[in-house]
Order: C-alpha cells, then structure tokens, then sequence
C-alpha cells in the first residue's frame, strides 16, 4: 500500500470524525425554548467561537453574551462577543474574559435563560483565582499539572479548587435564570462538570479529595497553593438555586461511529476499540500495536482491510522540554513497536486541530517511519525519550496540519491494517 493512498483514507475518516462534532449539525437538534425575558450566550472552549457563531444564526430571538476561545481560533459573530486568551497555560486576557463571563450573568431572572456553550479547554481560558492568589499562581499550577502525566479528569478536579468560575461557581451566579448547557465533551466517559472544569455544572471534590489526589500521584505545586488547600474550611458546594438542563451534544463516541460508518462505506472493516482511553501515551501506543500486530496475524476480529478507531485522552508525563504533543508521542511509540511490521500504517491527531501546543493536528506512521528517521539523522528512541516526537515526524513529512477544526471531541486514533479497496 502506497503512503499517500493509506494517508488519504485515514485523514478522510477523521473528517468525519470531526464533521459528526461540527456545531453546525450538533447544536440544530439540541436548541432550548426561547425565554420570555433575556437570553444571554456565555461560552468556553477551542471550539466556543463557532458554536457561538452558528447559535447565533439558529437562535429565533435576540440574544446577547460573551465567549472566550483560543488565540487564532475566533469567529466573527453579530451579536455575541468573542474573547481570546492564552491556552493551556492562562494569561491576563484570560483574566479579562473571566470578568466579562461573570459580568455577563448578573443580575438576571427566572424570566431570562442562559445558554452555555462549553468544550474542551475552557480550564486555561478562563482563570479566576479565588481571594489571596493570582494569575502567577494558576499558570504555576497549570504548568506543574501539564507536565505530571495526570488524567484530564483529575486535572480539571485539582483546577475546581483554585477557581473562583469553575465547579458550577458561574451557574450560582447566575441565578435565579434557567441555564442550559449545550457541551461539546472532550473528556473520556462524557462527565458535563469535567468539560472545561464545568463552570456551569455543578459539583467540585472536598479539599481534601483534592489533597489526596495531589499527594496519591505525586504532584508537585508550589508551597502557596498548598498552602491555600490547607486554608480551605468550606467544601459545601455552590446552591444552585435555578433550572440546570445540560445536554452532550457532541462526544468522541459519535465522532468515532462517524468514522467507522465511513470506514465500512468503503469496504473496509472497523473496529471501535474504546471512547475513553487513558494513560500514558506512549505505553498506549504499545497495547495497540500489539492488538493490530495480532489483528493482521489472526484476522480477529475481523479480516482485513481492518481500521482500529479508539478516543479518549492520553497524557504525556514531560521528562524533558522537547516539542511535541501526547498525539505524536503515540505514534512515536506506536511506530517503534510496529517496525518490521509490514500492511500496517496509523494516524493520531487532535479534533481540535492542534496537538499539544504545536502547529499540528498529529501525525502519520508505519512500519518504515523509524527507519525513515534514522536515514534523516534522527533517533526515534531517543527523540521518544526527550518528549521530541514533533520534531521527529517534522524530519521524515509526516506531520498531519489542519489548522483549526472548529470543535474539540479530543483524540482520535486510526489504525489500518491492509490496504483500502
């Protein structure tokens, strides 16, 4: 099978991953009844601006709100202002934006309805230290939590603690209004509060829940905000005194349906393995060159053509400070296990278009890209050990750029075994 015939077909199912999330179709079958007061659009995420921009051409009444998106990820809206700040490490216009969320849900009635626009990393996007520590102290905190290797879940359970919007805290301000949640989720199992930290989902772990998880997994934060869970006597939970309706309207687990529905449309047998995997990259990038190994030996589950599909995300604990994202370290692993290995190419990427916080979505590989990057001067096994797997695909052309996809159902892995019809 030639390289750009495997690589087609696989860039072509994760257009229809990403087609299945896109706003455009996911947000027509989900629209609440319009209130008979105000209706105000608060939104968070790398995919919020063209949520917004396509709730404001469904929406049948005024409307008005703010959102807040990725640098280079806006979209132009009429009537809902469209804010950009610094992801995944926070900066002052995220401050800004924060502000504006607040300021947006004040002061309203049971007669108005806030629409919530969430997707993945709204956490970074919207930073609100609570009362004795600053944005210093957050993007410590997001730096030491990106670098542990620890699960999204549990990261976004540590960041409901040092938030003043987070954990349902924008909901409780918001009330007495009705919110609905419209949330495009990124995170393994669908839980609505862990999508961006759930600023309008209500719940957040104990401090000491919170400590627990810090010390169990050994993560090292700064003496401050240590000493700031220490401070914490109150864990009771923000009254949230209004009507919640939170919908998923797009999740990995669709997007995935999506690609093995086109997978099959093309005579090619598909195999969704899992939504919500998790774990280290590289040592998930080992059990599934193991099941495809095993899958072109025995043709079980079934024979090829055979593409693997899996989502969820894996993280990448950083050993050193090389370029790279937790999709190509996969397939930077993946294509160590997969050498010798012939009939077998893969693709992992981002929904969201950007891997890590690098200019790719992911990356290619098979059985012959180690060798490809030793020919080019470059160790794999070393670059693997030096979280550098960006600039090894970059040597060989194999890097998968989309720009920005408008939407975020996080990874998406695609394992060929054989050639497409």
């Amino acid at each position: 099978m030639t390289r750009a015939r495997s690589e087609s077909f696989l860039a072509g199912l994760f257009d229809a991953a990403v087609a299945a999330a896109d706003p455009k179709i996911a947000l027509a079958a989900h629209l609440p009844e319009p209130p008979l007061g105000r209706t105000v659009v608060v939104g968070a995420g790398k995919g919020a601006a063209q949520l917004a921009q396509v709730f404001e051409r469904l929406w049948p009444a005024p409307l008005e709100g703010v959102v807040v998106t990725r640098y280079g990820y806006g979209a132009t809206c009429e009537r809902i202002r469209v804010m950009e700040a610094a992801h995944p490490v926070p900066d002052a216009a995220g401050l800004e934006a924060a502000r504006a969320l607040k300021a947006a849900v004040t002061g309203l009635g049971p007669d108005d309805l806030v629409v919530a626009l969430i997707c993945g990393g709204g956490s970074s996007l919207l930073p609100d230290p609570p009362e004795g520590l600053t944005l210093d102290d957050l993007q410590s905190l997001n730096e030491a939590l990106l670098a542990s290797g620890a699960p999204i879940s549990v990261m976004n359970d540590i960041r409901k603690r040092f938030s003043g919007i987070n954990g349902g805290r924008l909901a409780a301000l918001a009330a007495p209004a009705p919110i609905c949640n419209l949330i495009v989720s990124d995170v393994p199992g669908d839980s609505p509060g862990e999508v961006a930290s759930g600023p309008t989902v209500p719940g957040r772990p104990s401090a000491e829940e919170v400590t627990t998880l810090i010390k169990s997994r050994g993560i090292q934060l700064p003496d401050r905000l240590m000493a700031h869970m220490a401070a914490q006597t109150s864990d009771a939970a923000p009254h949230i005194a209004q009507t919640v309706d939170t919908r998923i309207i797009a999740s990995a687990a669709l997007s995935l349906e999506a690609a093995a529905k086109a997978a099959r449309a093309q005579g090619v047998n598909a195999w969704v393995l899992s939504d919500r995997i998790e774990g280290e990259a590289r040592d998930v990038a080992l059990v599934h060159a193991a099941l495809a190994i095993e899958g072109a030996k025995s043709s079980i589950p079934y024979p090829a053509p055979l593409v693997m599909l899996s989502g969820g995300e894996t993280t990448v604990t950083l050993r050193h400070k090389g370029r790279g994202g937790r999709n190509s370290e996969f397939l930077l692993s993946l294509a160590l296990a997969l050498e010798g290995t012939e009939g077998i190419s893969a693709l992992a990427a981002d929904t969201d278009g950007i891997d890590g916080s690098e200019n790719n979505a992911g990356a290619f590989a098979d059985a012959t890209t180690a060798r490809k990057m030793r020919a080019a001067g470059i160790d794999p096994t070393v670059m693997l050990q030096t979280n550098n797997a960006y600039t090894a695909f970059d040597a060989i052309d194999a890097l998968f750029m989309t720009g920005p996809t408008g939407t975020n159902v996080n990874d998406f892995r695609a394992i060929l075994i054989g050639a497409p019809p």
